[in-house]
């Protein structure tokens, strides 16, 4: 009897090439495809890797501007003012893996690229890609279609030296509807300008510069509300800035070679311990990390030669090499700065005494709440986890993600369609408290705060966080986005670090189901719902209320391959306190006041 098995010789065996590799399996280079609606999409990892070249360029001492230009048909340029590819070379670096100067410590000490890959995948995962390179009065320009060479021309030309890059994303690798969000690609250029001072960027005609470095940065962030003026320091292979606010918990922004490590990493860690150590040893006392750390806002940017990324979107460091230097060199700076300004280090010493004394008066509280929490279950109430989690060694627990949901019936609907393995699911019971001008013992007098601390494991640190994404799922009612604004108040107020490292999100569902007997729509908004009640034939309309009406069945698409989420982004950690202040803060009149002015 014949075999059905297909045949295995050697006429199955392909050979890609590089830039069809890079098509066939876009997201090994570049991460997420997503449709530009997410700042981790791919598209704006194309336009960071042409531009990271051309900052390449200026840490070597050549170019002093970039200009950035977006056009509403998609595409993307970049202009660089450095030296030029070589002529002889451009079609070879734009289209032939590993082929690049950045292997050459000669030409380049320090690089954040992905380091001869990086405008193979912008050329590879383009529609158009065209580079443009002068160098002392010549050119040279190839056109690449799809990763394919169709243009080659060289000649003469009176312009200064640098590379251009032009290109537009294909929509046959990324969705259809894929755009640039210039509010996106303006917070990269201006983290591009603190970490290179002195560099003018230009994006559409905008130009960001700054005088100041990661000191800039940090006052852009924080605001005014800091305790004391920030302590800076750079020298070669490490920048930094660090001052104390009001806010509770800690935030750091890191970098490595330029690149913003979301995740942080030994850097950041090393970061950490050396500025523990330069208090401790200036003070002569043994404060604990949490004491000196509680309320810091801090940036550190590294100059790593080979880095080590613990993933290719280069989120977290994995250098074990650099934590001695790091902790040395922030030490003995920290230490300096603080006996040459008393009055600094006043403020400092105070500030760190202060938390000690507010943690100290926590315990009694803590334990309190621990010993009821151990009384009333062994188990965490209302958490249903699943198998793998956040920082888990075997790389599964990126997955990870868990719903906090409002009421049983929400969660009677998710139980029964959710992954077990990444997919955790926490019941809400009732209105959480508004935590906004709390202190910190709120979080542990109330119990269901407290188990939602306990759950993420966030309680000493977000670095323990225990899943990926935080996702908060209530019903699109006026109590369900009341119940969505007490949560993001909980963790804005308290634990500001998870929101900014881009872990917490919101799940949208449909507000409408429009079907008949052959097709079934669900809508997210009343434009949604207008078209699909006018295309089909005899529609039926279902208005959904809230999560427990959509069936388990009808759930699993929601929260499965179609979820549809949007990311909690803070736009300036300054301002997370002024819009908690309003928004829910004891101004009743002020805030009655702004909805009868605005109200439609």
């Amino acid at each position: 009897m014949a075999s059905s098995e297909p045949i295995y010789d050697e006429s199955k065996i392909k050979s890609l090439s590089s830039l069809e590799h890079i098509r066939l399996r876009p997201g090994m280079y570049i991460g997420r495809l997503g449709d530009g609606t997410h700042p981790e999409d791919g598209v704006y990892v194309l336009i960071k890797e042409v531009v990271d070249n051309a900052i390449d360029e200026f840490i070597m001492g050549h170019g002093q501007r970039i200009e950035i230009e977006t056009t509403e048909a998609g595409y993307v340029q970049i202009r660089d003012y450095g030296r030029g590819i070589p002529l002889g070379k451009v079609v070879d670096c734009v289209s032939r893996i590993n082929t690049g100067a950045k292997y050459n410590d000669e030409v380049f000490q320090f690089s954040v690229g992905l380091n001869g890959v990086g405008t193979k995948a912008v050329n590879a995962l383009s529609e158009e890609f065209v580079v443009r390179s002068t160098r002392d009065g010549a050119f040279k320009e190839a056109r690449f279609l799809k990763g394919k060479l169709v243009d080659e021309l060289d000649g003469s030309e009176d312009a200064d030296n640098g590379t251009l890059v032009r290109f537009k994303a294909d929509t046959e690798v990324f969705p259809a509807d894929v755009r640039i969000r210039e509010e996106f690609l303006r917070k990269r250029i201006q983290y591009y300008s603190y970490l290179n001072k002195g560099l003018t960027l230009k994006l559409n005609g905008e130009t960001f510069f700054s005088r100041r470095g990661l000191k800039d940065l940090l006052v852009a962030e924080v605001g005014e509300d800091t305790l004391y003026e920030p302590i800076y320091f750079r020298d070669k292979a490490i920048e930094f800035a660090i001052t104390h606010t009001t806010n509770y918990g800690e935030n750091h922004y890191s970098f490595v070679n330029g690149q913003y490590t979301n995740d942080g990493g030994t850097h950041l860690s090393a970061f950490r311990e050396g500025i523990l150590k330069a208090v401790n040893e200036y003070a002569k006392k043994s404060f604990q990390g949490q004491d000196v750390r509680d309320g810091i806002a801090g940036c550190v940017a590294v100059k790593v030669k080979d880095p080590v990324f613990e993933s290719q979107t280069k989120n977290k460091l994995g250098n074990t090499d650099v934590r001695q230097p790091i902790i040395n060199t922030v030490k003995t700076a920290v230490v300096d700065i603080l006996h040459k300004n008393e009055a600094l280090a006043k403020k400092i010493i105070e500030k760190v005494t202060f938390n000690e004394k507010i943690r100290k008066e926590l315990q009694a509280v803590k334990k309190e709440a621990r010993d009821k929490a151990r009384k009333v279950a062994i188990k965490i109430p209302g958490l249903r986890d699943c198998k793998y989690h956040f920082g888990d060694k075997n790389g599964k627990g990126d997955g990870s993600m868990i719903f906090l949901t409002e009421g049983q019936s929400a969660l009677g609907s998710m139980v029964s369609c959710r992954s077990a393995e990444f997919q955790a699911l926490f019941a809400l019971r009732g209105k959480p408290l508004n935590v906004f001008g709390l202190k910190k013992d709120s979080l542990y007098k109330n119990a269901e705060l407290y188990n939602i601390m306990k759950a993420l494991d966030i309680e000493e640190s977000v670095d323990n966080l225990r899943y990926n994404k935080v996702i908060l799922a209530t019903d699109a009612d006026v109590d369900g986005l009341h119940i969505r604004n007490l949560l993001m108040t909980f963790f804005l107020y308290y634990f500001e670090e998870l929101v900014i490292r881009g872990h917490l999100y919101v799940l949208e569902t449909p507000l409408y189901r429009v079907r008949n007997k052959k097709e079934t729509h669900y809508c997210y908004d009343d434009k949604e719902r207008n078209r699909y009640l006018k295309k089909l034939k005899d529609p039926e309309l279902t208005r959904f209320k809230g999560l427990g009406e959509i069936s388990p069945k009808e759930f699993g698409q929601f929260i499965g391959d179609q979820m549809r989420i949007v990311q909690v982004s803070v736009d300036r950690a300054g301002d997370i306190n002024k819009i908690l202040r309003f928004y829910m803060g004891n101004n009743t009149p002020e805030r009655k006041g702004y909805i009868m002015e605005n109200l439609i």
